[in-house]
């Protein structure tokens, strides 16, 4: 969703966006057929560039030259220009850099999306993977099925359980082989897979969670199976990993969210057999954890998936795939409040293939009914209030109804 007010582009900047309908680096691919109007094209997925796009020139003699290639706006000036683009849609933005080189420079090179979120302009967008080695993506604001790029074939991203986690303009996928992991990236800003960059202690099974360029990933385990209690910060504008302090506890198979602007892991596993039903809290101020005890009493043993929980307007919500019910956390009394159900249609086995993720001011889950032969992706929402849930099906389509991974990437 965005969440703040788009601006309304004038008339000849609409035109101009129509005759490039067929800009040659929108790279990607629509599931539907293309709308009608171009200025609601793909985003633009290009590289990244080696220095900001150049200001109008000192010198009147080249102002025609700079207006028709390096100029953004030019009859509105350079910071007027940039306060109109961070309010379009990202969905737009593949559009907008076709129309000159300034206008490609900047979005390809992120600095938008920066703006963006200093600005507190955030739209989302799902990733989710349904088939090994394939994601689609979908933007509820222009309610469009995309496909992202075939991820590199590797067989540790095929036959192993992989993580997945959104965090500024990236999409990060994590898998293990024999005795190492691997961590794949995919930009927005290229529409391309390429290797990131390895943690300082390589894990798996491990708890995450993002906010804005950055993202914590804590526990999990090692190459050799050992439970970790160690965490780590990526940055995703710096490329760079940052070593935290340890949790209390070792754990795996747990999950992470922020709310408050604190870190919290939740639930897991503390051997192969013994369950966690406490939390930890991590304090970006004050670097340091404290243990919640019973945060997630609810747990189906080691075969049950990670905790089903997200974070909306700092609230914690839970999906409870055993009952097919929705709570919500109290947190002055550190109590999980029925609110009502999950929608019927999602099936689950233990909470694996459904996914139950924050997007904007609304949860989403996304999942599909147990069929024989084809099957059928469903998004449901909701935006909490008083009351009950009310789910509303605000897409599906034929495809695998088991998601493997999944990430809401906020940008």
């Amino acid at each position: 969703m965005l969440e703040r007010q788009s601006c309304m582009l004038s008339r000849p900047l609409l035109s101009s966006c129509e005759q490039e309908s067929n800009w040659v680096f929108l790279t990607y691919h629509l599931v539907d057929p293309p709308c009608k109007r171009s200025m609601e094209d793909e985003e633009g997925t290009i590289g990244r560039p080696s220095k900001r796009p150049n200001s109008p020139p000192s010198d009147p003699s080249d102002a025609e030259d700079v207006s028709d290639s390096n100029s953004l706006i030019h009859t509105i000036g350079w910071d007027i220009s940039i306060n109109c683009l961070i309010r379009c849609s990202r969905s737009d933005y593949g559009v907008l850099a076709s129309l000159n080189s300034a206008f490609r420079s900047l979005i390809r090179s992120g600095e938008l999306y920066r703006l963006r979120r200093l600005a507190g302009m955030v739209e989302h967008w799902v990733y989710f993977s349904c088939n090994v080695l394939e994601w689609q993506a979908f933007d509820p604001h222009r309610q469009r099925w995309m496909h992202l790029p075939r991820m590199p074939s590797n067989d540790c991203f095929m036959f192993s359980d992989k993580e997945s986690l959104a965090v500024g303009t990236e999409l990060l996928v994590f898998g293990k082989e024999v005795t190492s992991h691997i961590i794949l990236k995919y930009s927005i800003l290229t529409n391309s897979w390429t290797p990131g960059i390895e943690m300082r202690t390589p894990r798996c099974l491990f708890g995450s969670a993002s906010l804005g360029e950055c993202a914590i990933l804590a526990g999990g385990c090692d190459a050799h199976g050992a439970i970790l209690s160690s965490a780590e910060l990526y940055n995703s504008e710096s490329q760079t990993w940052v070593t935290l302090p340890s949790m209390n506890k070792p754990r795996k198979m747990c999950s992470g969210v922020f709310m408050d602007g604190k870190f919290y892991v939740i639930g897991g596993m503390a051997s192969n057999t013994e369950s966690l039903n406490c939390g930890e809290e991590f304090s970006l101020e004050t670097n340091t954890w404290r243990v919640i005890e019973n945060m997630f009493p609810r747990r189906a043993g080691a075969t049950g998936a990670p905790p089903l929980v997200a974070v909306v307007n700092n609230e914690l919500y839970s999906a409870d795939y055993a009952e097919k019910e929705v709570r919500k956390y109290d947190k002055r009394n550190n109590l999980w409040i029925t609110l009502g159900r999950l929608p019927e249609r999602p099936d689950s086995m233990n909470g694996w293939g459904l996914a139950f993720r924050a997007c904007g001011d609304r949860l989403i889950v996304i999942g599909g009914p147990r069929v024989v032969g084809g099957g059928i992706i469903e998004l449901n929402s909701w935006i909490p209030k008083d009351g009950p849930p009310e789910w509303t099906t605000i897409a599906s389509k034929p495809s695998g109804n088991f998601v493997y991974n999944c990430a809401v990437m906020g940008c």
